[in-house]
């Protein structure tokens, strides 16, 4: 889960429903406040291309990521995510 940042508001109903699934799992990764962070908000909209609460951003390279909006998404990309690092233990 290195390299997973989520760029969230804390009472957002969609964020929690992330962050709770992440809990449940005892996944960490980057929790990023927007609301009251500008640097954050610019980062968002114009790298990830929406302002836009939830959002994932996955740093694949030094200097690339791709940016994943909508709460069932994110959480299906990190279950999916989880399940192949899992399989790679055994």
């Amino acid at each position: 889960t290195s390299g997973l940042s989520l760029y969230q508001y804390r009472t957002c109903p969609f964020c929690i429903k992330v962050r709770r699934m992440l809990k449940r799992n005892s996944i960490q990764i980057n929790i990023i406040n927007v609301k009251d962070n500008q640097k954050f908000k610019n980062e968002l909209k114009f790298k990830g291309g929406k302002l836009k609460v939830p959002c994932l951003k996955i740093q694949k390279k030094i200097g690339m990521s791709s940016w994943l909006y909508e709460s069932n998404d994110i959480i299906k990309y990190i279950e999916k995510k989880i399940k192949l690092l899992k399989g790679n233990e055994n």
